[in-house]
């Protein structure tokens, strides 16, 4: 498959979970949070010099290239992996960054002010982590242990039982603990397959299986 005929096939999938599309690349603390979201999540390309509506536009590759190393080892925290390919079409250059999932997360993207923000991907989107995704990766990264059910994490299950698909600030009046453990149980149950949360109307939600 030539070149043109690949990237013709990529753009016909549109912008997904493991996908998006970039014009062009002029600011490198932007870029890090798409190389934030990929490597917290399943991973991603992003194809640059691809405008929104899959039109073909071209970069400067050297330029862009560039552009998408400060993105991942000077805005991103610990520095991303990513790699890069060329290809052309038309007499235009296509750069296509891929970013594998990070093996310890989260990978943090530097924002205009200094502050380190982690992102995920969802669907074609780039969203702020919730707590509960930071405590997530947190435990992950701790010897594993069993879980051990007491009155509390009880009463806390029972309080997910009547009130299904909750946000994180309900549950915590809900079930009247602490902030900090409410996270902490939450992610415990999502990480042992008890809980779960989704992503809807610009809210996480969170309910047993």
């Amino acid at each position: 498959m030539d070149d043109k005929k690949y990237l013709l096939n990529l753009i016909s999938q549109g912008e997904h979970s493991q996908q998006d599309f970039k014009y062009k690349v002029q600011d490198a603390v932007k870029l890090a949070k798409s190389v934030s979201a990929f490597a917290n999540t399943d991973g991603g390309r992003l194809l640059i010099g691809v405008r929104d509506d899959g039109n073909i536009s071209g970069v400067k590759s050297e330029e862009e290239i560039y552009m998408m190393h400060a993105a991942a080892y000077k805005y991103c925290k610990p520095e991303s992996k990513i790699g890069f390919e060329t290809f052309h079409a038309d007499g235009r250059t296509v750069v296509i960054a891929t970013i594998p999932p990070a093996s310890r997360k989260p990978v943090y993207a530097i924002d205009d002010d200094g502050k380190l923000v982690a992102y995920i991907r969802i669907a074609d989107e780039n969203i702020v982590a919730s707590p509960v995704h930071l405590e997530i990766w947190r435990q992950e990264q701790m010897p594993q242990t069993m879980m051990h059910y007491t009155d509390t994490e009880q009463a806390f299950i029972n309080v997910m039982k009547e009130n299904p698909q909750v946000t994180l600030n309900r549950l915590v009046r809900l079930s009247r603990q602490g902030r900090h453990h409410v996270i902490g149980t939450l992610a415990r149950l999502i990480r042992y397959g008890i809980a779960r949360w989704e992503y809807a109307d610009t809210k996480f939600l969170f309910s047993l299986e």
